[in-house]
């Protein structure tokens, strides 16, 4: 079995041995990758002293079928995202971003689009700006990102509806927003018609100026779905939506 190549982000990792790590790597080509990486914490060697977590790099593995670890053999570090290690709120929202993809998306399954959005988000979270810059738009970025992972693992919310008024229903059983008559077995939860149009834009006017309590309200309907169809709520979850609302 060849050794094969790709760019990923390590979006989990733990402690082996006192030399080794073992890590799940979401790959733009290979999709989630955990694998063993021996020797990966010596100083010197093929993997830099080490894969951090939330930074991304070009990797070699062995992929074996049948085998629940691949054989890392190399990790060559590209990009780390520095605000990520001084700010708490970026620091919450990248690893949301991060446990996420390890929950919602199978091993080696590829999904190209999402890893590039996941590496923009990142970016527009975590790079350091001088104190002149404006904040980044952490909640803006955040919500493309949670749409894109709904949308690539096949649960893109439903928002058409011929329902009239300002609040509509939303079913997290059937993925969309009930039609006038419409019944359902599941909960049925309140939302308004703007943070609908809300996410109708995503894609479409990145520039448009949706107000912030819009957003958090958009932000909140997909995490409350994607929990809805992990059937938990993350750890990572309750910390950036928590906050939020404190």
């Amino acid at each position: 079995m060849g050794t094969v190549h790709d760019q990923g982000v390590c979006i989990r990792q733990w402690d082996f041995s006192e030399t080794s790590q073992t890590v799940s790597l979401f790959g733009r080509s290979l999709g989630v990758v955990r694998g063993l990486a021996k020797g990966a914490r010596r100083e010197r060697g093929a993997f830099d002293g080490g894969v951090d977590l939330l930074s991304r790099g070009e990797f070699g593995a062995i992929i074996k079928p049948n085998r629940d670890l691949a054989t890392l053999t190399e990790w060559d570090l590209l990009e780390v995202f520095p605000r990520l290690r001084t700010d708490l709120i970026a620091n919450q929202a990248a690893f949301y971003m991060a446990d996420l993809v390890g929950r919602m998306l199978q091993p080696e399954d590829p999904h190209p689009l999402l890893f590039d959005c996941f590496i923009e988000s990142l970016r527009t979270i975590g790079v350091a700006r001088s104190p002149e810059e404006p904040p980044p738009d952490g909640a803006g970025s955040l919500l493309v990102f949670q749409w894109t992972l709904l949308s690539e693992t096949g649960y893109k919310p439903t928002l058409t509806s011929t329902t009239t008024g300002d609040v509509l229903e939303f079913a997290p059983a059937s993925g969309g927003v009930l039609q006038p008559g419409e019944t359902t077995d599941g909960p049925r939860w309140k939302v308004r018609r703007a943070t609908l149009e809300c996410l109708a834009t995503i894609g479409a006017s990145p520039e448009h100026n949706t107000p912030s309590t819009t957003v958090d309200r958009a932000n909140r309907l997909l995490a409350a779905y994607a929990c809805h169809i992990l059937g938990t709520e993350p750890a990572t979850m309750r910390a950036v939506f928590n906050r939020a609302s404190s």
